[in-house]
């Protein structure tokens, strides 16, 4: 009897054992047979040149207009005048609070859902001590023939010039769009400005009132990332942020009697901020595996070599594991969770007086489907010191709607992004950041982020740091892609 049952067992782990392997082997994506992409006109000598000198127009905008240098905006402006003339002649343009641009191109059918491509002009300025540290002046627009560097050579005058240069050779070239196109480009985007200041909530208001619903929009937030993993991957993720984090600042400050340092007690005002910095820290919030996530994972998992798939066919299996282990790895933990970071902190003036108020600043980027709210909740029921202050600072926001998988917008990116490149893998992703197109939830229900520019995740690193710059070798494949996005999209 123990024989049979050992020979019964063997024979179902080994029955599974190629149940698995024959599942692992069938686990592959399945893509749509599509006729090859006609070529397109792009001239990258001009986009150079352009590029290379829209850099050294230093669009800094200020959470003030009333400190915004405007003469070097209107210099931005006529710069685009001169550079793009039939786009500035075929389309109408309407500037919004002295700085956003909003260009509408008329399609050729009415009663049709507008598209839109969002960019912004401004740029961050340079950290304080770095400059040195840049191999080229970071605002002369340097073209060494291999990269275009400069503040604002990926964030993101390079999209902007992009979807200028597109649209000024599809004019060039005779196309005229069904559905009305329009060019959303804000000026304040890096310094989160949520009011009416900011240039795309203005935008979006001013549509609205237009009685414009938008049918997609594009904005940054995506980039063609190449991934190898010797003998596990060699491809190309094209990640489309279908949503972005929420954004929240808050205070957290204590207070004690203060007084002279001679007569310190054994716990300051400090003191007991440790403690809560303590608290904060030790209950991080948990990890989750959402749909979009796990989509990207399948994604990936369908393209990686044929050992591998052994493990990512059977992903649904793993979640648990990869929730609790990826909880300790902070940029695969950035994306299943709200983040928190303990970023400031202050206390007394001076060295030899006991601080009456101590605080910190604490950042937080909110998954979807959680809130402001939900953050300030959380912070109360794990800080164990309940005489706390608790303040959430200006420039908050929620975290976006989630942008759907199927709809014509996305299928089209997808289409366009495997026919430019068969070795791609167009994902969905969370954008961990912030970009304008958030403020367009209330005209659209398809945003997607995504600058199709070819470079590596080094090179993402010097996005607002030293030495920003464009690979030369991206921006055929970037300015192609917005033409045959534009083409696809357009149509009714």
């Amino acid at each position: 009897m123990d024989k049979k049952i050992k020979i019964l067992g063997a024979a179902a782990v080994g029955a599974a054992a190629v149940g698995t392997a024959v599942k692992a082997a069938l686990y592959t994506e399945k893509k749509d047979a599509s006729e090859p992409l006609q070529p397109e006109k792009v001239d990258t000598e001009r986009f150079r040149k352009n590029l290379s000198d829209a850099i050294k127009i230093k669009t800094i905008a200020d959470k003030d207009p009333e400190n915004t240098n405007w003469e070097v905006f209107e210099e931005f402006h006529s710069f685009l005048r001169e550079r793009y003339p039939l786009l500035h002649k075929k389309l109408e343009l309407t500037v919004i609070n002295r700085g956003a641009l909003c260009f509408k191109w008329k399609g050729s059918r009415d009663g049709l859902d507008p598209i839109a491509l969002l960019s912004h002009q401004d740029v961050v300025p340079i950290s304080d001590g770095t400059l040195d540290d840049w191999t080229y002046a970071p605002f002369d627009g340097v073209d060494d023939g291999e990269f275009i560097w400069g503040r604002g050579a990926l964030d993101m005058k390079n999209h902007l010039i992009g979807v200028m240069e597109s649209v000024e050779t599809l004019i060039e070239e005779g196309f005229a769009p069904e559905r009305d196109v329009y060019l959303l480009f804000g000026h304040n985007e890096e310094v989160m400005c949520d009011n009416d200041d900011n240039g795309a909530v203005a935008m979006c208001k001013y549509l609205k009132e237009q009685g414009v619903h938008l049918d997609c929009v594009i904005d940054e937030g995506g980039a063609i990332l190449p991934v190898n993993i010797k003998g596990i991957i060699n491809k190309d993720l094209a990640g489309i942020g279908v949503a972005e984090k929420g954004y929240a600042d808050i205070e957290v400050a204590v207070h004690h009697k203060g007084g002279h340092s001679s007569q310190a007690p054994n716990h300051t005002a400090l003191g007991k901020l440790a403690n809560v910095i303590r608290d904060i820290e030790n209950h991080q919030f948990k990890t989750k595996m959402t749909p979009m996530l796990y989509e990207l994972f399948d994604k990936i998992g369908r393209n990686v070599s044929y050992p591998a798939r052994l493990v990512t066919s059977n992903i649904k299996l793993l979640v648990p594991a990869l929730e609790f282990a990826l909880g300790f790895v902070p940029p695969a933990a950035s994306m299943m969770r709200t983040t928190t970071g303990v970023t400031m902190a202050s206390g007394s003036p001076q060295a030899n007086v006991l601080p009456q108020r101590a605080s910190i600043i604490v950042n937080f980027r909110i998954f979807p489907g959680q809130t402001v709210d939900d953050v300030i909740a959380h912070l109360k029921k794990v800080i164990r010191y309940k005489d706390v202050e608790i303040n959430l600072l200006p420039g908050w926001k929620n975290p976006s709607a989630i942008s759907p998988t199927d709809s014509r917008c996305f299928k089209a990116i997808q289409k366009i992004c495997e026919g430019m490149n068969p070795n791609s893998v167009v994902a969905p992703y969370l954008v961990m950041g912030g970009t304008d197109a958030c403020h367009y939830q209330d005209i659209c229900e398809n945003i997607y982020r995504y600058s199709p520019f070819k470079v590596n995740t080094s090179l993402l690193l010097t996005t607002h740091g030293t030495n920003e710059r464009l690979p030369v070798s991206s921006i055929e494949e970037g300015i192609a892609f917005f033409k045959r996005y534009i083409r696809e999209l357009s149509k009714a």
